[in-house]
């Protein structure tokens, strides 16, 4: 199907593996994978990907990929990871995969000196690359910045970020001081203290920490400070299976000198209770395993041997820390106490309790064979032995209202209250001297001066395991905020900035994790003021703190009781013993039973005070805080761990947004952490997790390099002579991008900045770096493009000029005619009464006839008579002169006209008497006549005067006819309004459901992230995931209960079932219905592959693009068009008999569309649709062969679109005659094609032609 076209399908294990088209399903895709031929994988439209024609290629940024997509961003990772090549570009993000062992001279000297100055993109992607580009971004643009440094446990933050310290003291440090030597070397100093093996990291950072490292005004390294964040206290007392403790207890076990390991009554680690209960394995090499005694090896070790780990040796570790503590400045006297503290906590662990029966009050007391371990603690905590007894099993309280003074009671401890005194101590000796370390190491990193700084962000991924707790919580709350600040910065302000700069960059959607920080830091409702609200209750209880977190955040979508995880072990906790969020990268069940104790780490006043007056000077000096003792004022003004965290990582987000920021995306490739293994599902996960689609679907469209022209200008002006350095920045930059001849698509100017496309900025300056001969022909082309750009400027401006000139001549004209128009209508509105009133006067002299004729007949009085006439005939004229000289209004002119008529008519009248007197009885026959004469005048002048009142009434109804055309013009401009607010309405609504369709995809990938996050913890620890079968949207359920009642259902039929049917069925109904579906999936997997469409590819041949299934005006007119019908609206109508309609529309080929019209060349397409859908279609291309495709044949390369989507019914002169088109197929040997594909052909027209109806 569809030319057996290579796509990648998701796959439980692999992430996506790649196959081919086999069937499209009515929501689905059928492929057929390449491993398991035969085997079909059903998917979502959605989350099947186009494949690259050669999938072992590989790039080093995936924006140069020619399908930007998941499931190729994920196997140019994997293919790169195999040739050991683990870093990968996506735009401006770094992409580095842990590869679990050393790769030769990734990391030398050599190397960071070949990265020193370059472009990003310029040179193969890697860690230096991005530590030059934060170098040069801070001397350039004169702002500080981070980079970030993000990723799940044993991905290699901890190592990214020693790298590029690395890379920024030997490229840019002083090396007058050894400032350089002490920033590198904190790193092994702070990993000793704050790192330990977890199951899935063998060196995992259980602290965050910002390491900012401080520039001068010559931009060379002033010092460096280091921030540090929520320690992991509770792995301090106890660990998981397979894990260990921090490193320094082990390397103080494994590398102490034998003195000291005397001095510190050291033994193995299955001595120790804080350590036997993980692993008590060393990290050792051959070399150093033998340099171990027998006494100083655990059973553990004795039995498994060593732990392996190429960056790991406690023996050797041990001696770099001890160097690095000296480099840092402490004597051997600290470090020794330090040690010594060490020692203390581990001797302290050991002290253990049991039930002291001769107590009435239910006291404990110290074991007999604990009496050396309380010892040996006492004496190297500088406690009293006695005393430290006292204040582990007993507390002192003092009542209230006795003041300073007031009654001291003794309180005995029960065994576990003793045990969670004795650990709490042991946690906070602890901490206090990790923040001791982290102290004297900035104290060891000073700086006088800093203009600018590199800060680089190392804190602990999001975390899962079979039982999380507070500190859990903690770590996923910040990487919650870090996703928040890597969507604002890289999604939604890149977006708002291409808005402003005007690129006309589409919006990408993305998913916002704002409402799951609110849920946790929301005030009285946020998970975190709850619990610091329980907290100061007289009496806390986990299980009351778990049912408020429920109660007041019931309807927040992402919280859930801890029965909804998908993993079975989370089905047996209470609703009041955990709870489920949903994160961005999953969802994680808490368990709640430890969350107020570890909130509030603090230590009792007793036993506080206690330790305050130790004779061992570090402890004093670690314990002596100022806040604490501001803190103890009472419980109700305590500071929880919560809260310190919040501040400090409010602090940590203003650092971050108020510098420049770069992204290292650290991916971990296996959970077994061995080379060459990568698991391509765990792998994807990580990268979804990371917000990677997102960037893609960005920077398929976006321009992640820019820069203002100014500075672009400033940066390349000193290469250029002074006629051109004088031009604007913009021009500049605009000329210099023409003279170079740079790819419009590369780039794109916006209003202040100029944009380029991924890795397009590093060859433009490479370009404008090269030597000085390539620069000299650079400048002549940029001075040649000048003038010729100004020559063009001056020609278009002389052809505005004539062209405005006959523009002006001919609305002059236009304006001439104009108003002789109006002046003439005015004047024939003005003067015709007059002249109508003329004509009708001067009808009245043909009576001065019949007058003259009457006269004539008379025999006497015939003088009066003429005088009588003459007197008329001088009114008739006196009338004509007022009429043509004096403005007279139409009453008046009837007015004159009726009293001349009557005078005449009075005059005629008379003479007529006086004949009838003188002839009554001769002339009685001729005066008839002549009265029959004057009779027709008369009604002659009556028909006139019809006429005249005639066209008065028409004149009137013509008046009232434009006067209700006017109002009907209203009244539909009232009815457009309305139909527009109508349609606003409409496509408001549309809005809506398609933000409840986009929150209901956010909710399926949020399932699909909760059920893979579990199936990946359920991998690690062999527990059971429960199949959720995702349920539909109330839209989907209703449209199949809709469908369910019809005759027909097609939902699960397959594409070439659907084609047979239409091809063999005498059922009008089923067939009907099975082209509907039939077509209705060719449009859907239409839509498909234009989402997924070729990039970076441009039409340099005559060739047709490939999804070009019709010209662009038809799929432009069916886009504006109704959406895809789901499949419930697609059911079959009544059968009728079908319309043949044949089509010809004329279409240019994307390579012409940006010619002028000389040089383009135009093809015809021709289409004949049987009904509704189409059944020949042809297209003529110029100075190539014609295409003919038939329905049923060539399916998938004809128009899907129905008759009514192309529109072609209401183009203008594009249906053409049934014998037009046949002359034109059998041109082109359609005929033959035809009779040759007969049995295959679909549409029933057709099939009666051939005969071959069924």
């Amino acid at each position: 199907m569809d030319g057996d076209r290579k796509v990648w399908v998701p796959h439980p294990t692999e992430g996506f593996i790649l196959g081919k088209i086999v069937d499209l399903g009515s929501d689905t895709i059928t492929v057929e994978p390449f491993s398991t031929p035969g085997k079909g994988i059903s998917a979502p439209f959605d989350r099947i990907f186009p494949a690259e024609e050669y999938d072992n290629k590989d790039v080093e940024d995936n924006c140069a990929l020619m399908y930007l997509n998941e499931a190729t961003l994920l196997n140019n990772v994997k293919v790169r990871y195999i040739k050991d090549r683990i870093y990968t570009y996506v735009a401006n993000i770094l992409i580095a995969v842990n590869p679990y062992t050393d790769i030769k001279e990734l990391y030398n000297s050599s190397t960071i000196k070949k990265y020193q100055g370059r472009s990003l993109g310029t040179m193969p992607p890697h860690v230096f690359a991005v530590a030059d580009k934060a170098f040069r971004d801070m001397k350039t643009i004169k702002e500080s910045q981070s980079v970030i440094v993000s990723g799940e446990s044993g991905a290699g933050k901890t190592e990214s970020t020693k790298y590029i310290l690395k890379y920024l003291m030997e490229s840019w440090g002083s090396h007058a001081d050894d400032i350089e030597q002490r920033i590198l070397e904190s790193n092994p100093l702070l990993e000793a203290f704050g790192n330990a093996k977890t199951v899935r990291n063998n060196n995992s950072s259980r602290f965050g920490k910002f390491v900012e490292v401080h520039f001068n005004e010559k931009n060379v390294v002033a010092g460096g400070y280091i921030s540090h964040y929520l320690l992991e206290k509770s792995r301090i007392i106890v660990q998981n299976p397979g894990e260990r403790n921090y490193h320094i207890f082990y390397r103080m076990c494994a590398g102490a000198p034998a003195t000291l390991h005397k001095q510190l009554r050291l033994g193995p680690p299955d001595q120790f209770h804080y350590l036997n209960r993980g692993c008590t394995q060393y990290f050792c090499t051959k070399e150093t395993d033998k340099q171990l005694n027998q006494n100083q090896k655990s059973q553990q070790y004795l039995k498994h041997g060593s732990l392996h780990d190429p960056h790991l040796d406690d023996v050797k570790d041990y001696a770099v820390m001890d160097n690095a503590m000296t480099h840092m400045g402490m004597s051997e006297g600290e470090k020794l106490s330090v040690f010594t503290v060490v020692a203390g906590v581990l001797h302290l662990g050991n002290v253990d309790f049991e039930e002291n029966v001769e107590d009435t009050k239910g006291g404990s007391k110290v074991k007999p064979q604990s009496e050396v371990a309380l010892n040996n603690a006492a004496t190297l905590l500088g406690l009293d032995k006695e005393d430290l007894r006292t204040a582990l099993i007993s507390r002192v309280m003092q009542a209230a209202r006795g003041g300073v003074k007031g009654t001291v009671i003794m309180v005995p401890l029960k065994v576990y209250e003793a045990q969670s005194a004795r650990d709490a101590l042991a946690k906070a000796i602890y901490s206090h001297l990790f923040d001791y370390i982290v102290s004297r190491v900035n104290k060891a990193l000073p700086f006088k001066s800093s203009q600018h700084y590199i800060g680089i962000l190392d804190i602990a991924g999001f975390e899962y395991f079979q039982v999380n707790s507070f500190e859990q919580f903690c770590i996923n709350y910040c990487n919650e905020k870090l996703q928040q600040f890597f969507n604002e910065r890289i999604l939604k302000e890149e977006q708002a900035l291409y808005e402003k700069e005007g690129l006309g960059v589409k919006k990408i959607e993305y998913i916002d994790n704002t409402d799951c920080i609110e849920l946790i830091e929301n005030k009285s409702v946020g998970i975190f003021d709850i619990l610091d609200e329980e907290s100061r209750l007289p009496r806390p209880s986990p299980d009351h703190f778990t049912t408020e977190v429920h109660n007041k955040n019931k309807t927040h979508y992402r919280i859930s009781v801890p029965r909804k995880s998908k993993l079975k072990s989370h089905r047996d906790v209470r609703d009041d013993e955990g709870f489920l969020i949903r994160h961005f990268a999953g969802g994680v069940c808490y368990h709640t039973s430890q969350f107020i104790e570890k909130n509030n780490d603090a230590l009792h006043a007793s036993l506080e005070s206690f330790v305050q007056d130790s004779k061992n000077t570090l402890v004093k000096i670690i314990f002596d805080d100022p806040t604490n003792k501001k803190a103890a004022a009472g419980k109700l003004n305590f500071i929880s761990v919560g809260s310190k965290f919040r501040t400090q990582l409010k602090t940590l987000m203003d650092k971050l947004k108020s510098t420049g920021t770069n992204f290292i995306r650290c991916i971990k490739p296996n959970v077994k952490m061995v080379d060459k293994l990568f698991e391509g599902a765990q792998s994807l996960a990580q990268l979804q997790c990371a917000g990677m689609h997102s960037v893609l679907d960005l920077m398929q469209s976006g321009y992640p390099s820019r820069t203002q022209f100014v500075e672009l200008y400033n940066m390349y002006k000193r290469y250029l002579p002074p006629e051109l350095a004088r031009l604007d920045p913009r021009l500049f930059c605009k000329a210099l991008f023409k003279a170079l001849g740079l790819n419009e698509n590369d780039f794109k100017f916006g209003l202040t900045k100029v944009f380029f496309r991924p890795g397009k900025f590093a060859e433009f300056d490479q370009i404008m770096k090269s030597d000085p001969e390539n620069l000299a022909l650079l400048v002549q082309k940029v001075k040649r493009w000048l003038i010729c750009s100004r020559w063009k400027k001056a020609q278009w401006g002389a052809l505005s000029v004539i062209k405005l000139k006959n523009k002006i001549r001919f609305r002059t004209a236009m304006l001439i005619k104009v108003q002789k128009t109006i002046r003439m209508w005015v004047c024939v509105k003005k003067y015709r009464p007059r002249y109508k009133a003329l004509v009708k006067v001067k009808t009245l002299r043909s009576n001065l006839t019949n007058m003259g004729e009457i006269i004539k007949l008379l025999k006497k009085d015939k003088d009066s008579a003429v005088k009588e006439m003459q007197a008329v005939d001088q009114t008739i004229t006196v009338t004509i002169k007022k009429i043509q000289n004096t403005p007279m209004k139409q009453i008046d002119l009837d007015r004159e006209y009726k009293s001349l008529a009557t005078s005449i008519n009075n005059c005629l009248a008379g003479l007529q008497k006086k004949l009838e007197k003188e002839k009554i009885k001769e002339e009685q026959e001729r005066l008839r006549k002549i009265q029959e004469e004057m009779e027709r005048e008369r009604k002659k002048k009556e028909e006139e005067e019809r006429m005249r009142k005639e066209e008065e009434e028409q004149r009137r109804l013509k008046q009232e006819m434009e006067a209700r055309r006017k109002k009907e013009e209203e009244e539909r401009k009232r009815q457009e309004e309305a139909d527009r607010q109508a349609a606003e309405e409409l496509q408001k609504k549309l809005e809506e459901e398609a933000a409840a369709d986009r929150e209901r995809q956010q909710f399926l990938e949020q399932e699909r992230r909760d059920r893979e996050l579990a199936l990946r913890l359920a991998n690690e620890d062999s527990t059971q995931v429960e199949e959720v079968q995702l349920q539909r949207s109330e839209t989907v359920m209703a449209a199949r209960a809709a469908k369910s009642g019809d005759k027909h259902d097609l939902s699960k039929w397959k594409y070439a079932e659907l084609r047979d049917t239409i091809n063999t069925s005498c059922d009008l109904e089923l067939l009907d219905t099975c082209r509907a579906e039939f077509h209705r999936r060719l449009k859907v997997y239409h839509a498909w592959k234009t989402k997924n469409k070729k990039r970076n590819v441009q039409s340099k041949t005559d060739e047709p693009v490939e999804d070009e299934r019709a010209p662009q005006a038809v799929m432009d007119n069916a886009s504006a068009a109704l959406p895809i019908p789901p499949r419930n609206n697609v059911a079959a109508k009544p059968a009728k008999t079908s319309v043949q309609h044949y089509f010809r529309i004329p279409f240019v080929r994307p390579a012409d569309q940006h010619r002028d019209n000389e040089n383009r060349k135009k093809g015809w397409w021709y289409a004949h649709f049987d009904g509704d859908y189409i059944a020949r279609q042809m297209e003529l291309h110029p100075d190539k062969d014609a295409v003919l495709l038939v329905a049923g044949v060539d399916d998938m390369q004809m128009c899907e679109l129905t008759v009514e989507e192309t529109g072609l019914t209401r183009k203008r002169g594009a249906e053409i005659l049934e014998n037009e088109f046949d002359v034109e197929w059998a041109k082109y040997n359609g005929g033959v094609y035809l009779k040759v594909n007969a049995r295959r052909v679909s549409s029933k027209n057709l099939q009666k032609r051939l005969d071959i109806a069924k």
